[in-house]
């Protein structure tokens, strides 16, 4: 298994610290508003990522942060004049629902900067004990002059680097470069007791403070998007490498921007969409589709016209599965003795995977195998319930269990509502009597009419099966 490392630019091996243990790190939201789908693409990728990787047999430990107290987040609580925790409350809230709207597995950590100060306060001393930070009036910056390695990530040359719209410009810091890693209290904001004062940290440090608190001082996996390499993975590293005095991380992933009109999404410009107005449009396996098709490193454009031929190649695979369900009802007990080459698709998928998690030759791989499952269907006669099932549980682990791009709300429809079902059961019964009297423009009538209302019907030797659209 190979990842591209932006730290060392190129792929490389993955070797996790403590095999079959992988640590894996995602910067979480900041959570003053509903995220968009830009964020979501971050959220949705590192969620594949995590799955594959326990796919492949690793026990990940996957701990996302919430950065519940922020500039953003005072902003939000003064315009609507409520307290800031109230804000972050309510978007936590909403961030937890979207994710599961987006199929997106819950992480086994969520830690919020506010639950984590004592940890924050400590890692800012052992960095003053350390002379790579320096208090001001109540402010604790991190100088960036006693890490020799600092632009490691990013490339870029400190001597090179000037202040600009990234960096705050604040007359108390020895270099411009340098950064807040405690802020002094302001009035009417909220604020800690610290060794500096009242204040609150900065937001670089809160991660650091975090990733090594719940995971270690070194961990296997730290993802984020592509614009957070610079400043803020770069102040992660200088900062966790500097009070530890370890490697911070082994393998660095960043995800490419989500662009409309190859211009990038952000709530700065304007040009974005929620993650909950999407899926109020289109089911949540079509939007993850669509992030599918394209690799995670790259720029990636959305558009109406994607989403609908995402949703065209969502639809191939749910037929599948319904067929297969369909004739997993209906066929003879047996064992799968088909001869069916299941192991090749699961190898080119594991290969597509293993390479950089190359999504877009894994799920060529599942249509794929779609298609010489339709094939190989329509050629055979009598295939034994076994094989049927083989191909459904081949199916479910890998564009189910790892992509999440199968859906379960047909099993929801007709499994939950027992009622609806056996009624129209009863109704087909009503057209199979009047086919068998001959009564063809009644059993047509029937067959439109339900159709009209959203359930349709396949006729096959092996009976008659319905589905809800």
């Amino acid at each position: 298994m190979f990842i591209y490392n932006t730290l060392t630019r190129k792929k490389e091996e993955f070797k996790p610290l403590n095999p079959p243990n992988v640590r894996m790190y995602v910067c979480g939201p900041t959570v003053y508003d509903y995220f968009h789908i830009g964020n979501g693409r971050t959220f949705i990728m590192s969620d594949i990522m995590r799955r594959y990787l326990e796919y492949a047999g690793y026990k990940v430990t996957f701990v996302m942060n919430l950065t519940d107290i922020d500039d953003k987040i005072i902003k939000k609580s003064n315009e609507e004049n409520i307290p800031s925790s109230a804000v972050a409350e309510k978007y936590i809230n909403a961030f937890m629902e979207d994710l599961n709207k987006l199929k997106i597995k819950k992480a086994d950590i969520y830690p919020k900067a506010t639950e984590n100060i004592t940890d924050i306060i400590d890692m800012i001393k052992k960095l003053e004990e350390k002379g790579a930070a320096y208090s001001a009036e109540g402010d604790v910056f991190y100088n960036v002059s006693s890490f020799k390695d600092y632009g490691k990530l990013s490339g870029k040359k400190t001597d090179e680097l000037e202040s600009g719209a990234r960096i705050e410009v604040n007359d108390l810091k020895k270099n411009p470069l340098d950064f807040a890693l405690w802020k002094n209290a302001k009035p009417g904001e909220p604020s800690w007791e610290s060794p500096w004062g009242k204040g609150r940290p900065g937001w670089h440090i809160e991660c650091s403070a975090m990733s090594c608190k719940h995971l270690g001082e070194t961990i296997d996996i730290h993802a984020g998007g592509n614009d957070l390499i610079f400043p803020h993975h770069e102040n992660e590293i200088a900062q966790s490498e500097a009070a530890n005095g370890a490697e911070f991380v082994k393998y660095w992933i960043h995800f490419g921007f989500l662009n409309i009109k190859e211009e990038k999404m952000s709530k700065s410009l304007g040009n974005f969409f929620t993650a909950r107005e999407i899926v109020k449009k289109y089911p949540a396996e079509v939007l993850r589709l669509l992030f599918l098709q394209t690799h995670y490193a790259g720029p990636l454009n959305y558009s109406d016209e994607l989403m609908e031929s995402a949703g065209k190649g969502y639809e191939k695979i749910r037929n599948l599965v319904s067929r297969l369900k369909e004739k997993i009802s209906v066929s003879p007990e047996g064992e799968d003795k088909s001869g069916f080459d299941f192991e090749s698709f699961l190898n080119k998928f594991k290969a597509a995977m293993d390479d950089d998690f190359n999504t877009p030759k894994a799920v060529a791989s599942v249509f794929d195998y779609a298609k010489e499952i339709n094939a190989f269907i329509d050629k055979g006669d009598n295939l034994p319930k076994g094989f049927f099932e083989n191909a459904l549980k081949t199916l479910s682990v890998t564009a189910d269990d790892v992509l999440g791009i199968i859906s379960k709300d047909e099993e929801i429809k007709q499994g939950d509502n027992k009622l609806l079902e056996d009624v129209i059961n009863l109704v087909l019964e009503i057209r199979s009597d009047a086919k068998k009297n001959k009564n063809y423009s009644l059993a047509d009538q029937i067959r439109d009419r339900l159709t009209g209302l959203g359930v349709i019907i396949r006729d096959s030797r092996e009976g008659t099966t319905f589905k809800l659209k």
